[in-house]
């Protein structure tokens, strides 16, 4: 006779957080023609499209383009800001979907690199990874939600690399779109 025990705390934590992220994954890949309506709203729709964009996992939103778009309409440095915002509280998904499930992604070699560097670095390879333009920078997120880096000190590291990302697309697109229309 098998003896059934009750899954732990952390355990069911980890399953309601990959069940989170593929959810947030799925919604966004159905609707994502009416997230592009968001850019209408300035600022907060420029923060809001970013954030859904940035709470895919290993699906690419192109939140870049509306970065550099939004920056040749608006104040780029208000862009950036918005924009960079809306990325950090986007990339959470990917730190729950490490803390929940790393197990899916671990045996890439990206996900590897990634681990290895943040593992090794910490913070400041947050920081410098969520800087440049980076397609593999979920999983940075997902690498320190598996080595349960705490949440808030994730976030902290990757906002001034997302502020810096998102006000160099922004002020790309300002420049690029006033030498346009010049």
């Amino acid at each position: 006779m098998a003896v059934k025990t009750k899954p732990s705390k952390q355990t069911v934590l980890r399953i309601l957080a990959v069940v989170f992220v593929i959810a947030i994954t799925v919604t966004i890949f159905l609707f994502r023609e009416r997230v592009r309506e968001f850019a209408g709203l300035g600022y907060p729709g420029i923060f809001l499209i970013v954030m859904i964009a940035y709470a895919t996992i290993l699906v690419p939103v192109p939140a870049a383009a509306i970065v550099f778009t939004m920056g040749g309409v608006f104040n780029p440095i208000g862009v950036g800001l918005a924009a960079g915002c809306g990325a950090v509280i986007g990339e959470v998904s990917g730190y729950l979907a490490g803390y929940g499930g790393q197990a899916v992604i671990e045996n890439w070699k990206m996900y590897e690199k990634m681990s290895t560097l943040v593992n090794k670095y910490g913070g400041p390879a947050i920081l410098v990874l969520s800087a440049i333009p980076n397609p593999f920078f979920d999983l940075v997120g997902v690498a320190a939600g598996a080595l349960k880096i705490p949440v808030h000190k994730f976030m902290l590291w990757c906002w001034p690399g997302q502020i810096i990302k998102m006000m160099i697309f922004a002020y790309t697109g300002s420049s690029s779109l006033n030498l346009i229309f010049q």
